[in-house]
């Protein structure tokens, strides 16, 4: 059984697939509370699938590009789970996982995928009508990203004067996520974040000498 979740939006999707395909997904009624909602999230999937944490094969985690605190709890989890469980821990972006979900419901168009940065920033990649990214994830200003082509995340709800063409999904899915890993219909990476720009909250620098 693959355990797969997100943490790299505003919610947290966590997700399981037996390997035909997702028996239980989930999201978080709540924005911005990750580690309150994460191990809660997992526990609840599991007992609706009727399982325990010994019938995990592998886990799933998306790696952002996102904020540090919410893809922090993810992947940290996501690596003392397979530490424990002695269990593979599969990386993917998260940008990759909206794409997949497009590439199904799109007919045969170039798009992109923008998510929400915070700070009126956008994180964006480009996609070929398969799927397959053709470039980034960047950071930037929605004004100097715009495009005609249709967008889907959640950047282009939130601008949608530069993203004209926003379609389909918010923000990625751990049941598209859990395909993209049985399926490999995006690059797998080792768990580490994505965060593209520094950290909000950094150490203090060291004080300057008085003269």
């Amino acid at each position: 059984m693959l355990l797969t979740f997100d943490t790299a939006s505003p919610t947290v999707s966590v997700a399981l697939h037996d390997g035909e395909d997702v028996v239980v997904e989930l999201v978080s009624g709540l924005a911005m509370k990750h580690g309150e909602q994460l191990a809660p999230l997992i526990e609840q999937a599991m007992v609706q699938a009727g399982i325990v944490r010994q019938d995990l094969t592998a886990i799933g985690v998306g790696v952002g590009p996102g904020p540090f605190t919410g893809l922090r709890v993810g992947l940290v989890t996501a690596r003392t789970l397979g530490f424990v469980l002695e269990i593979p821990v599969y990386g993917v972006c998260s940008l990759d996982v909206l794409a997949a979900e497009a590439a199904v419901r799109l007919e045969g168009r170039d798009f992109v995928v923008a998510t929400d940065a915070r700070r009126k920033e956008v994180y964006l990649a480009s996609y070929d009508a398969e799927g397959a990214r053709l470039a980034g994830p960047v950071v930037d200003k929605p004004a100097t990203l715009a495009t005609d082509l249709p967008v889907i995340g959640e950047g282009g709800t939130l601008y949608p004067s530069d993203f004209p063409g926003h379609t389909g999904a918010t923000r990625p899915s751990a049941g598209w996520l859990a395909r993209v890993v049985t399926d490999e219909l995006a690059e797998l990476c080792d768990p580490e974040p994505m965060y593209l720009r520094r950290p909000d909250a950094e150490p203090p620098r060291a004080p300057k000498k008085v003269s």
